[in-house]
């Protein structure tokens, strides 16, 4: 008999420890604001948690990239436009220096004014971004990754922006100062054909690089909204719920109590009740 005493004694004080266990966990959990506390507690919702981590981490590099690249595509943006700017003042320069009215002294300030375009065209087409490198690449264009299946250039490279037909688009226009210069009527009507083509192409580039921004915006918002999911889904599997949480520390509470009364009630019968 005192053997089976000492037993449930040692049974119920073993539940009593699991209580208070299971209560210091929960008041931890409400403390620190996590539902897991080892990996054990729940295998699967923790190697969710760590792939939705991985991937939150992966998503900040693409945003990173993401506004590097709009960046880069504003700036570039910015240089065809005054490239388109100064093809346009290049082929009317080149029409007022055909026409007949042009005496040998405007031809020769004209051209001279063709060949300080072409100096900033040259300029432009070696433009530089915050971080020192090319907006325009002397090689391949950049390319960036903006999601785990999305990679594009932002920017196409110099050679596919600033060179047409072999030749660099200052040339054209130096050629054109040279026609100019000369007084040569075919080769000053040849370089207007060239311009025009030059002055097209600018144009296409230039909304390429639109087209590009614009992709990088939809990439921008549809990365926002799979982060606020993330966030979300994180956040129910990996944070406690206070509410349910304090619920159920009283009841453990409750319960721990109402144990350890009727522990101490029971261990208040002496050795003779027992006996008998």
């Amino acid at each position: 008999m005192i053997n089976a005493v000492g037993n449930r004694m040692t049974r119920e004080i073993a539940r009593q420890q699991k209580l208070t266990d299971a209560l210091e966990r929960t008041q931890i959990q409400i403390s620190g604001g996590k539902k897991l506390l080892r990996m054990s507690d729940d295998p699967v919702a923790a190697r969710r948690i760590a792939t939705i981590g991985t991937t939150q981490a992966s998503m900040t590099a693409w945003s990173a990239n993401i506004n590097s690249a709009a960046a880069l595509v504003s700036q570039a943006d910015g240089v065809m436009k005054s490239a388109g700017d100064l093809m346009t003042r290049a082929r009317e320069l080149t029409i007022a220096a055909s026409s007949d009215t042009a005496n040998p002294a405007d031809r020769a300030t004209i051209a001279a004014e063709l060949r300080t375009i072409a100096d900033e065209l040259d300029a432009l087409t070696a433009t530089r971004d915050a971080n020192g490198e090319p907006v325009f690449a002397t090689g391949t264009a950049r390319v960036m990754r903006f999601d785990s299946d999305v990679t594009f250039a932002p920017v196409p490279s110099a050679a596919n922006v600033f060179v047409m037909g072999g030749n660099s688009l200052s040339t054209g226009i130096r050629d054109a100062a040279t026609a100019v210069a000369a007084g040569n009527k075919a080769g000053m009507t040849a370089s207007l054909g060239v311009l025009a083509t030059a002055i097209s192409q600018t144009a296409d580039k230039r909304a390429e690089i639109g087209l590009s921004g614009a992709r990088l915006d939809r990439i921008r918002d549809g990365l926002a909204t799979r982060g606020i999911t993330l966030k979300e889904e994180r956040s129910t599997v990996e944070e406690t719920d206070l509410e349910v949480a304090i619920a159920q520390l009283n009841a453990q509470d409750l319960t721990r109590q109402a144990a350890q009364t009727a522990f101490a009630r029971i261990n208040r019968q002496t050795l003779f009740d027992i006996l008998g």
